[in-house]
């Protein structure tokens, strides 16, 4: 069952604002393309948008705290001047989630789920804004390179519990928060699917919370993609893949999907829904 805030599914748009991101890098690094793209993507039915200003990419280099913010905070000072719809911060930084939520954002996206920097839940709690707590394994530069767990469901209920712990301790709401089993950070091909197919039980092990999953585009579809030769699907040509695992999570439960392809992601989530 979905959380009762979320009846709906949420579509949560991706505007990644840098050079190096996996599928977009570098087409919405300006000011006036993020803006456009940002506003694109509110007509195409976004719910959230959630804007970025460092790559998580597998094998990532980290940048500034001065870099990530000189690039986020003028479009989310825009966006919050013409639109009502949900400005997220996708951050591990509390410096640039304390800027953000200044700035006008509701929501931080934390992709490490507070073991980078255990401050942005202060930033949360004195803000009064949603925190996304994602699981994920190691750094963005070693991710792909650790070992795998043998149990990845368990081990993502474990450690969410214990980020979960922490962000309650440093004063957010459970009500506030939102979680994320962190598809494709530090887990092989064959987990994703896994915890796609038993997302389920992630959801049952925390029934009063919302559930956000990001497949859009990642590397295990282009793996199931690839051709007879053995090469990936490129990022462009996984919009069917990534609509099936949408598909398929909120049949499963869950409440939000983060999303590059709006549009049709809306129109999908808006079907599922209504068989479901």
């Amino acid at each position: 069952m979905k959380d009762n805030q979320f009846r709906r599914t949420l579509v949560m748009g991706i505007l990644n604002v840098t050079p190096d991101s996996f599928s977009d890098g570098n087409q919405f690094f300006s000011f006036d393309a993020a803006l456009a793209h940002a506003r694109q993507m509110i007509a195409d039915g976004a719910d959230i948008i959630d804007i970025g200003g460092e790559s998580s990419r597998p094998g990532s280099v980290p940048v500034s705290a001065d870099e990530e913010l000189r690039r986020v905070i003028p479009v989310i000072e825009a966006l919050i001047k013409e639109t009502d719809v949900p400005i997220s911060i996708d951050t591990t930084k509390s410096v640039v989630a304390r800027a953000a939520l200044a700035a006008g954002a509701s929501i931080v996206n934390d992709i490490s789920a507070l073991r980078f920097d255990y401050h942005i839940a202060d930033e949360v709690a004195k803000a009064g804004a949603r925190l996304v707590l994602m699981h994920s394994r190691g750094t963005p530069a070693t991710m792909q390179r650790l070992p795998p767990v043998a149990d990845i469901i368990a081990e993502i209920i474990h450690s969410l519990r214990a980020s979960i712990a922490m962000a309650e301790r440093r004063g957010v709401p459970r009500e506030s928060i939102i979680i994320d089993p962190g598809i494709g950070f530090g887990k092989t091909f064959d987990q994703n699917l896994e915890i796609i197919a038993k997302l389920d039980q992630i959801i049952a092990a925390f029934p009063d919370l919302p559930l956000m999953i990001g497949t859009s585009r990642k590397a295990f579809l282009g793996h199931l993609l690839r051709d007879s030769e053995g090469n990936p699907a490129p990022p462009d040509q996984r919009l069917p893949a990534t609509l099936a695992t949408t598909t398929a999570a909120i049949l499963k439960g869950a409440s939000i999907i983060r999303v590059h392809d709006v549009r049709a992601a809306s129109e999908f989530a808006q079907i599922t829904d209504a068989v479901h």
